[in-house]
């Protein structure tokens, strides 16, 4: 059985706030970053990626949601992630309409589910024309059902849906990495857990479900300290009856979530 291999900070102070503490990061695209934070705070990583995000297979339907979005710019653009957004952008670039598709954009009213797709926005000097105040699916529901909907071309409350879907999750670790960590977890080796996204807990749960071992996976999970980076990812560990013992509060990014590792692991 694979175990990923762990990394230890390089410094060998014993004072730091993770000194001695085991953690677990299933992150793919910022896996470097997030593991040098907290290397650099003592601890030591077992870093086993989930999940990469990837362009959506077949680009043909989200060419045709850009020329759509070109020809008649949407009243509403519900952006769920900063992702979708930057990948839409790349879409509209190598079909060269990138400079249509961002003079569309400023003549809709873009509504946001947390910061991420607001910097997204940022990133081309729009800012959002609403936004959800709890970055979640159900916040961005509520924000909408104070607005009227009807006939307006969004996806929502009567409105005309127009969805598109830029990216994927595909698979990043092999089913034996994941055993490794299941493995680590169950043997009560790591202090904690930190999950990013809520795909990567679908995919956990995916692999365990391969050998038949989602109880083992469950119980090696209830006994492990869970940091979640936010109420997304919060949600989906109730939807397998799990809990975050770890959560940033009111600001959902990396740092945060180092922050509120250290707070919950230095005591």
């Amino acid at each position: 059985m694979a175990v990923p291999e762990p990394i230890t900070g390089e410094r060998p102070e014993d004072n730091r706030p993770l000194a001695g503490r085991r953690i677990a990061l299933v992150e793919h695209r910022e896996l470097d970053r997030l593991g040098h934070m907290l290397e650099e705070l003592g601890a030591e990583t077992l870093r086993c990626p989930l999940v990469a995000i990837a362009d959506t297979p077949d680009p043909a339907p989200v060419r045709a949601w850009i020329e759509r979005a070109i020809a008649k710019p949407f009243d509403d653009l519900v952006l769920m992630t900063g992702e979708g957004l930057r990948r839409l952008r790349g879409a509209a670039e190598r079909a060269g309409l990138e400079t249509g598709f961002r003079d569309a954009l400023g003549r809709m009213r873009t509504i946001t589910r947390g910061p991420k797709p607001a910097r997204a926005l940022r990133e081309i000097g729009l800012s959002p024309g609403l936004r959800a105040a709890t970055p979640t699916t159900d916040g961005v529901i509520a924000a909408l059902s104070q607005e009227v909907l009807s006939r307006r071309r969004i996806g929502e409350a009567g409105a005309l849906p127009d969805p598109v879907e830029p990216y994927a999750y595909v698979p990043r670790a092999d089913n034996q990495q994941i055993a490794g960590l299941i493995d680590e977890m169950s043997r009560g080796r790591l202090d904690a857990i930190a999950f990013t996204s809520a795909p990567q807990i679908a995919r956990l749960f995916e692999a365990a479900a391969v050998s038949g071992g989602e109880d083992r996976l469950l119980a090696a999970l209830r006994a492990t300290p869970i940091a979640a980076i936010g109420p997304v990812v919060g949600g989906e560990l109730q939807r397998h009856g799990l809990a975050a013992a770890i959560m940033p509060q009111g600001s959902f990014f990396m740092k945060p979530l180092v922050s509120a590792i250290v707070a919950a692991l230095s005591r």
